[in-house]
């Protein structure tokens, strides 16, 4: 890991501490140009890790200062998730698979986190999960499903009582203020990305404990 401090920060806000991971892609042509960004204090950005695609990580923010990478949503019925949050950048364009190394560099990293601030795994979260509509990263390339096998990331799981598929998604952490069509967007990204059309069974039982 290498150090390369980021002006943009501060203090975390009512004494919170990290209890949310956020993940991100840059979209952004290199992880130079991303570092570039998330230390220019012109820019008022940052996040606390950078991961490059050779599996290099950057860290910027120290995890218990509050960095600027998530903006505005929501996640369980809480807001201000810079303040509760740790932000992993990943140098990606949006478009195209996540590397091996980046992955396996994430993996470790994940843990360490998770282990340090006692963060469930439910609570590693896309940033299109607490901001469904006006963010889509880490987008529908990267590999939700090799994190969940590692126990590092995985849906709140809801009995089937609970409801239909807007009280699920709630249930399960989507609580931010959005339309059934932008919500069922952002769960399918999350957890069926290669699923499209109209509301289906199928999308309420990614939650459902089996």
């Amino acid at each position: 890991m290498r150090l390369h401090p980021s002006p943009n920060f501060g203090p975390r806000r009512n004494g919170l501490k990290p209890t949310i991971v956020v993940i991100h892609y840059t979209a952004m042509e290199s992880a130079d140009a991303a570092l570039s960004r998330l230390c220019d204090p012109d820019a008022e950005v940052s996040a606390h890790y950078l991961i490059a695609r050779d599996g290099m990580v950057t860290r910027m923010v120290e995890e218990i200062a509050r960095a600027w990478h998530a903006g505005a949503g929501e996640w369980r019925g809480q807001d201000d998730i810079n303040s509760r949050s740790i932000g992993i950048e990943l140098d990606n364009p949006g478009n195209c698979p996540f590397s091996e190394p980046q992955m396996a560099s994430l993996e470790t990293l994940l843990a360490e986190i998770c282990a340090r601030w006692q963060i469930a795994p439910e609570d590693v979260i896309g940033h299109s999960d607490m901001a469904p509509g006006r963010k889509c990263d880490p987008g529908g390339r990267f590999d939700w499903t090799r994190l969940a096998r590692q126990g590092l990331a995985g849906p709140t799981q809801v009995p089937p009582s609970a409801g239909d598929f807007v009280t699920t998604a709630r249930s399960a952490g989507f609580t931010a203020e959005v339309d059934t069509q932008t919500l069922l967007s952002a769960v399918r990204l999350r957890f069926a990305p290669w699923r499209d059309g109209p509301l289906v069974d199928a999308d309420s039982e990614l939650f459902h404990r089996i």
